[in-house]
């Protein structure tokens, strides 16, 4: 992945991600001009969303994407953190993203992969209520907001949040309100 268009944001999915948080962020983000790149374990392979609304084609491999190749990373929540997180591609490009400065934004249960790249300690963030006590125990600050930009990181409760959610990542990676 070379020559890349600016403003690319690598979507992560895996099997059971929660589908309004995939089809909302996908739309909002390339009707803000962003290039919206699907990123799970396999290319070319067909993810599906909890509720079985959505199914979407990994147009990459999280293990051949790197921080360089993107300028921004979403996470949705739903089922499908808690399988990312066994996904060593997915935890290094989220923790690589986030050392690099570059956005990284979660919502739902998705600041589990957060966790896992242990990039919560110190930052305040916000997720779906039953993981809060998993946020605090990682070292992290757990506050009940639509969303949270606490550096690179920005987190968003759950799907009924997601305009705010949207918003915060084309601000991030545009530097410009939405």
């Amino acid at each position: 992945m070379t020559d890349r268009p600016a403003r690319r944001v690598a979507l992560l999915v895996e099997e059971d991600f929660e589908d309004r948080d995939v089809a909302g962020s996908c739309d909002a983000l390339r009707a803000a001009g962003l290039e919206v790149v699907i990123v799970g374990p396999v290319a070319g392979t067909g993810y599906r969303g909890r509720r079985g609304e959505l199914t979407v084609t990994a147009d990459a491999a999280a293990g051949k994407t790197r921080q360089r190749d993107v300028d921004a990373v979403v996470i949705p929540g739903g089922y499908a953190p808690d399988r990312m997180r066994m996904r060593h591609a997915m935890v290094d490009l989220v923790r690589d993203c986030v050392d690099a400065g570059k956005p990284v934004a979660a919502i739902d249960h998705g600041a589990a992969l957060l966790i896992s790249a242990n990039v919560v300690r110190g930052r305040t963030i916000t997720c779906w209520p039953s993981i809060a006590i998993d946020i605090k125990n990682a070292g992290g600050r757990y506050v009940d907001r639509p969303v949270v930009v606490d550096g690179p990181v920005i987190t968003a409760r759950k799907a009924d949040d997601l305009a705010f959610f949207t918003d915060a990542i084309v601000k991030a990676v545009t530097g410009a309100s939405s």
